[in-house]
């Protein structure tokens, strides 16, 4: 099992080391692992979503199950954030997402627009913004350009910087589609070379091979993927999205294998908030469960009020 790579190794200036120790180090285990929960799918699905569970359509019920599940975060467009947050500042962190498109149409060769700056994540109290950036489509120029404008704000700013690394485009789908263990990591890789502090990819599949380059067309096992997958992230911390809702034990076991690959955390949404809070609940219990086996490296680093090591965060019997 690889080392866990901690803070202070990541090469992050003052301002955003505090904003992630905040996130890593008070919140969720407090063991430098994170539990993420994205709720950016209104804008980027439409409302059919919530259809499975109309609770979750109220962002309110949302930001509660996130403080009540112990994320270390919760993810949010401009609008509810500015609108729903203030009733749960201090108690869950905000990750403010910059950057989004709707559905209509479900065009994967398009920009992902800009709706929010750095400054208004500062405004409404965020510890890290969120950026979508397709890897592969003929917009990559104009989506450099808007990225990079961000990525120095958040650096004036001391604001954490949050990839969501998309392969996109029919550049992409022509070599083993989206998902594929190529694509996936060739996304992580390209995030860190731009300068993210974390990269969000979806776990790779390393069966779906045709078109791909050659050195990717072999059999590798999920494990080996998402090994290879975090280490082409080096410093840049790794989040593996849930993506589409699942069984619980295939993403319990996409979970472990992350993990146990480097990764930082999860990054899950839907899994969580298109169950019923108590099975909601009871799912995240088990992802807590996952990343206590998985603290960081400078552990010794995440203090509590009175200046020691602070324990871990019970896990819901």
């Amino acid at each position: 099992m690889p080392e866990r790579m901690g803070l202070s190794k990541r090469g992050l200036e003052t301002g955003k080391l505090a904003r992630l120790h905040r996130i890593l180090g008070r919140h969720g285990l407090a063991n430098g692992t994170a539990l993420f929960l994205p709720y950016d799918q209104g804008l980027e699905h439409g409302p059919r979503d919530f259809f499975v569970n109309p609770d979750a359509a109220d962002p309110r019920y949302v930001l509660r199950l996130a403080v009540d599940g112990g994320f270390n975060a919760v993810v949010l467009q401009v609008g509810l954030a500015e609108k729903f947050y203030r009733d749960y500042a201090g108690e869950v962190p905000l990750i403010l997402k910059l950057n989004g498109k709707t559905d209509i149409p479900p065009d994967d060769e398009a920009l992902s627009p800009l709706h929010a700056s750095v400054e208004d994540a500062v405004r409404l109290g965020a510890d890290a913004v969120g950026y979508t950036l397709y890897v592969g489509t003929p917009a990559a120029s104009a989506d450099f350009a808007q990225y990079r404008q961000v990525r120095a704000d958040a650096q004036r700013l001391g604001m954490p910087l949050i990839v969501w690394a998309y392969p996109r485009g029919s550049a992409v789908e022509a070599k083993g589609g989206r998902s594929s263990f190529y694509a996936v990591d060739y996304a992580a890789r390209t995030a860190s070379e731009l300068g993210a502090d974390m990269v969000k990819v979806n776990f790779p599949k390393p069966t779906l091979r045709v078109g791909v380059k050659p050195e990717y067309d072999a059999e590798f096992g999920p494990q080996q993927a998402i090994d290879a997958v975090v280490r082409s992230a080096n410093r840049t911390m790794l989040l593996v999205s849930g993506g589409t809702k699942s069984g619980d034990e295939a993403m319990i076991e996409k979970a472990r294998m992350s993990m146990e690959a480097g990764a930082t955390g999860l990054i899950f949404g839907r899994n969580v908030w298109q169950r019923s809070r108590d099975e909601s609940l009871r799912f995240v219990d088990r992802l807590r469960e996952i990343l206590a086996k998985h603290p960081s490296t400078d552990r010794h680093e995440v203090r509590g009020p009175d200046g020691r090591p602070a324990p871990p965060l019970p896990v819901r019997p």
